[in-house]
């Protein structure tokens, strides 16, 4: 498993697993104490993991977070999303970053989103499974939601949008949401 550091966001990793294949599929670690803590990432921090199943074009986020954050690990297990993260910590170097990664069952990659960036993902494929492993015990009274379609943040959204939850619906701006945070 390869760990590589994503420069447009500090903290963040991807890592990439070698999956062996032949005539009866494929097997592949997915998860490595080992490779994590050579990142300086701490293995035994995830306290829930988590799946969500998506149909085409369903896109989910942009969220994140208030309080203390949330650092995920994200995984698509089956199909292929178009994923993507946005630093929003005040003190990082890559402060209001952004870094867009397609994440397939094929590869396996799983990337490590540092707490204080938004998340969000459009299912490319008919199904996509995705994986998440987080450092807290979700509260949704912490839920922050920003809008997908922002203008300051020109997200490239692959596809139309075939659906959402009310709540991504009708987010507010990400200029909205970092005023509410300041205050």
């Amino acid at each position: 498993m390869k760990a590589t550091e994503v420069p447009a966001i500090d903290g963040a990793f991807l890592f990439e697993p070698t999956p062996y294949a032949d005539e009866r599929g494929f097997f592949c670690r997915t998860f490595d104490a080992d490779v994590f803590r050579s990142v300086g990432l701490d293995p035994d921090a995830f306290v829930q993991d988590s799946v969500s199943r998506s149909v085409g074009g369903v896109l989910r986020g942009l969220h994140l977070r208030s309080g203390a954050g949330e650092a995920k690990l994200v995984r698509c297990s089956y199909g292929r999303i178009f994923d993507v993260v946005v630093d929003l910590r005040p003190h990082s170097p890559t402060y209001r970053g952004r870094a867009f990664f397609e994440l397939s069952d094929e590869t396996q990659a799983a990337l490590y989103i540092p707490a204080g960036c938004a998340h969000g993902f459009q299912a490319l494929t008919e199904t996509a499974d995705v994986s998440y492993r987080i450092d807290r015990p979700h509260d949704p009274a912490e839920d922050v939601t920003i809008a997908f379609d922002d203008p300051e943040l020109a997200v490239p959204w692959p596809l139309p949008v075939t659906s959402m939850s009310q709540r991504d619906r009708e987010a507010p701006s990400l200029a909205q949401v970092l005023k509410h945070m300041e205050s």
